[in-house]
């Protein structure tokens, strides 16, 4: 009797391996589905957005601290503006934080 490698003790004919490889690689290269599944694409940059959140940040304390010095109308409407598109950002960026650490298998679980 021959010796099965495959955990599920199915036996691949050459032709359905070949054409699993063939939708394997497919996969592989669809980068929306990549980014679904949480698996970062080997050319994508990972360092867009902790510096768009810190320039952000920066951007809201400068004009939050100017519109409460000044008490300008203008200088407030744009720190109100901007406030949310920083915490969108910076949860955004909390959520990548934890998500890569719940993809990791934890020792007690």
């Amino acid at each position: 009797m021959a010796e099965r490698k495959d955990p599920d003790d199915v036996v691949l004919s050459p032709g359905e391996r070949l054409a699993l490889q063939r939708i394997a690689a497919e996969l592989s290269a669809d980068r929306r589905l990549a980014r679904r599944m949480g698996q970062p694409h080997p050319g994508s940059r990972r360092l867009w957005l902790p510096l768009s959140v810190a320039a952000l940040a920066c951007a809201s304390l400068v004009l939050g601290v100017a519109g409460i010095r000044t008490s300008d109308p203008a200088v407030i409407c744009c720190f109100a503006a901007l406030w949310p598109v920083t915490l969108v950002q910076g949860f955004r960026l909390l959520c990548r934080i934890t998500g890569a650490a719940r993809r990791t298998p934890s020792p007690w679980l």
